[in-house]
């Protein structure tokens, strides 16, 4: 790559997202000796707001960053930008308006691309469509590299280092903790939902094309839990996690069977509430959700209205500074398999899986502290293990892209915590 070329440029800056990443990228850039990076997005002066906001948050002097100007309405200025980054962390969503030029110029541009979207459709489309072409130009095109889905992806590929044997399944239980003010969203992620929900049947075409043909079944099927159960594990009720993970992590696990012959882990994902009353909060929620974004008017109106259809959930001007400081996630993810090591990793055993390890992943607030940390140190991981990613580029899930390099490593020193669970 051209020496030109800056390490990191951040596109959307001064989007809400946009601006932690900014500020994670300031933090950590002393711990990278030599790191060059830049902002980007339509108006120079919100980016020159930017940097002086996170310049009096971090501490840092970031009048001398180079800003770089681009729009998504012009391909021209998108190209030239990724003309200037060897990694591009893309802030602009939601991702199935914006999403696609960007790869395309990423790829033309010869630059890498990272993004925090949450889209099933939007990212199993661009491996469909763009794979081939970014594998051709040696550049990575990795998805959902914020909250959704590093910790799932991520836990999933530590508790299968941990297990002394051959992993079946893997059960992941998810749970938000807030202090007194509760927790909250940016409406900009409400946005992408409402878009996800509104098109479900997007996804199931694009899934029979990127795969055509089905895993082989397994002998040893995850059992099968009622809507709502009170897990053994957590010792709270839990119902099915819907956000994207389960696709990602899929994803992956077809990567392992199909390009390197590994046993695909069957991954199932809950949410963890602290009592009934929650849990049927969440279910009028869901439901209330699914009807509104299913027809134009419902949509509108959660856009317009998002803290009153939500309860608060998703806000206009996001999540207070206490909202995102009392905030923190923890997964548990339980793996069952067979103590042995399978002379065929393709197999299916006749006898039961007898063997079960659990692990725990834990970090701060999701949205604004986990997610900017995920993106960044996955770009740094880009950035330093060419030699450990899947060869030559391509579109990958983050579980592909990063099985064999130092991301979880990196993540514990970084306040996002993997660990085994003893006996």
């Amino acid at each position: 790559m051209a020496t030109q070329r800056y390490d990191i440029v951040i596109f959307g800056a001064s989007g809400f997202t946009g601006q932690f990443v900014v500020e994670e990228v300031a933090r950590i850039a002393d711990e990278e000796p030599g790191l060059t990076w830049a902002i980007a997005g339509r108006t120079m002066s919100k980016m020159q707001k930017v940097l002086e906001q996170a310049s009096k948050k971090t501490g840092k002097e970031l009048d001398s960053t180079p800003v770089l100007i681009a729009d998504t309405t012009n391909e021209t200025s998108m190209v030239e930008m990724c003309k200037q980054a060897k990694v591009i962390l893309n802030c602009v969503g939601p991702y199935r308006f914006h999403g696609e030029m960007m790869v395309k110029a990423a790829i033309e541009g010869g630059a890498s691309h990272l993004d925090i979207s949450g889209e099933p459709q939007f990212l199993e489309t661009m491996q469909l469509k763009y794979h081939n072409q970014a594998k051709k130009n040696g550049v990575y095109i990795i998805g959902a590299c914020g909250f959704d889905s590093i910790p799932a992806e991520m836990g999933v590929v530590f508790i299968s280092r941990q297990f002394k044997g051959e992993v079946n399944s893997v059960e992941s239980y998810f749970e938000i903790l807030s202090g007194p003010e509760g927790y909250a969203l940016h409406m900009g992620t409400l946005d992408s939902a409402i878009h996800v929900v509104a098109h479900p049947l997007e996804l199931r075409s694009v899934n029979r094309s990127l795969y055509p043909e089905h895993l082989p079944p397994s002998k040893h099927r995850v059992s099968e839990r009622s809507a709502v159960f009170k897990s053994e594990v957590v010792g709270k009720y839990c119902l099915p996690f819907l956000g994207s993970d389960k696709s990602v992590v899929y994803r992956t696990q077809r990567y392992k069977h199909d390009v390197l012959k590994q046993r695909p882990i069957q991954f199932v994902p809950y949410l963890v509430k602290d009592g009934l009353v929650s849990v049927v909060g969440n279910i009028l929620f869901g439901l209330l959700f699914l009807i509104m974004s299913s027809f134009g008017l419902g949509r509108t109106l959660l856009m317009k209205f998002p803290s009153f259809f939500t309860a608060g959930f998703f806000k206009k001007g996001g999540p207070t500074k206490t909202q995102i400081e009392n905030s923190s996630f923890k997964m548990t993810f339980v793996a069952k398999g067979w103590s042995k090591t399978l002379e065929d990793p393709l197999s299916d055993p006749q006898e039961k899986p007898d063997t079960i390890l659990t692990a725990k992943v834990a970090g701060p607030e999701i949205g604004y502290i986990t997610t900017p940390i995920c993106m960044v140190q996955s770009a740094l991981v880009v950035l330093k293990e060419a030699d450990k990613l899947p060869k030559d580029g391509g579109v990958y899930p983050p579980g592909a892209a990063f099985l064999n390099t130092s991301l979880i490593e990196r993540l514990n020193k970084h306040n996002i915590t993997f660990t085994e669970v003893k006996d």
